[in-house]
C-alpha cells in the first residue's frame, strides 16, 4: 500500500501542471487523518527491537517504503496552495525522525532520514521560489520550518549529535573498501556528515531570522 501510494504521487507530479492540484487533493484529502495517524504509529515504534537488526528484514523494507512516501508527500506539497496536514507532518512532528536517527536502527535507514531532513530544510514553496527571497514568505511554511528548527536545535543542544554513528566504511561501487590511492576520509560517510551539518546550519539560520529579540538570538 505504501509503495502504491508513493508511486501514484510520483506519477501525478509528472502530469501536466494544471490538473495536478485537483488530483492530489482528491487523492490525499480523504487519507489526511489516516496518514497522520500512520506517521505517529510507525515512527513511535520501538526501533531497537530485533526486527530491525538486519537492513534486509521485512520491517526495515516497510520503513524504507514509508520514507519514500514521506519524500513523495514533501515533493507534492508545492502543488497545493494550502498544504494538507499529511504534507506538513514531517515538519510538525520531526522529533520522531530525530529520535530514530539517534537510535540503533540500520545505517541505511538513518541515512535516508538524514537526507530527507536535508530536503526539508532546503524546501521552498512556489511563491517563495518565485520571489527569490532568501527568507520564506509563505505563512504555513514559516510555521513548519520554525517547528522543525526548534526541534533540531533542541536536540543538538543536548547530546543528539554525539549519538549519531557515521558508517564505519563508505560504500564504493562493487565494494565497501576505498579504491587504491583514494583516501576514505577516515571511514566516515561524508555525504551524511555534510547533510547533517546543513540541517543544523539551516535550522540555526531560520531560528535567528525568526527570533524577535536579541536575547533569543544569543
Amino acid at each position: 500500500c505504501l509503495c502504491t501510494l508513493a508511486a501514484i504521487l510520483k506519477e501525478t507530479l509528472k502530469d501536466a501542471p494544471v490538473p495536478r492540484a485537483g488530483v492530489l487533493k482528491k487523492l490525499l484529502a480523504p487519507l489526511d487523518a489516516v496518514l497522520e495517524g500512520f506517521y505517529s504509529a510507525i515512527l513511535l515504534h520501538h526501533f531497537d527491537s530485533h526486527h530491525y537488526t538486519s537492513p534486509y528484514s521485512e520491517a526495515t523494507n516497510n520503513l524504507i517504503s514509508f520514507i519514500d512516501l514521506l519524500e513523495a508527500l514533501l515533493a507534492s506539497r508545492i502543488e497545493l496552495e494550502l498544504p494538507l496536514r499529511c504534507q506538513r507532518i514531517l515538519f510538525l512532528k520531526v522529533s520522531y525522525v530525530l529520535n530514530i536517527i539517534s537510535s540503533s536502527i540500520p545505517y541505511v535507514i538513518k541515512k535516508k532520514f538524514i537526507l530527507l531532513l536535508k530536503k526539508c530544510v532546503l524546501y521552498k514553496s512556489r511563491e517563495d521560489a518565485k520571489s527569490g527571497s532568501v527568507f520564506l514568505q509563505t505563512p504555513s511554511l514559516c510555521e513548519d520550518m520554525l517547528a522543525l528548527s526548534n526541534a533540531v536545535l533542541q536536540v543538538v543542544n543536548l547530546t543528539w549529535l554525539n549519538q549519531i554513528t557515521l558508517s564505519g566504511k563508505s560504500s564504493y561501487f562493487g565494494s565497501s573498501e576505498a579504491a587504491p590511492g583514494h583516501d576514505s576520509q577516515g571511514g566516515s560517510d561524508q555525504t551524511v556528515l555534510r547533510a547533517l551539518s546543513l540541517v543544523v546550519l539551516k535550522a540555526l539560520e531560520f531560528k535567528i531570522h525568526s527570533s524577535a529579540t536579541e536575547a533569543e538570538i544569543k
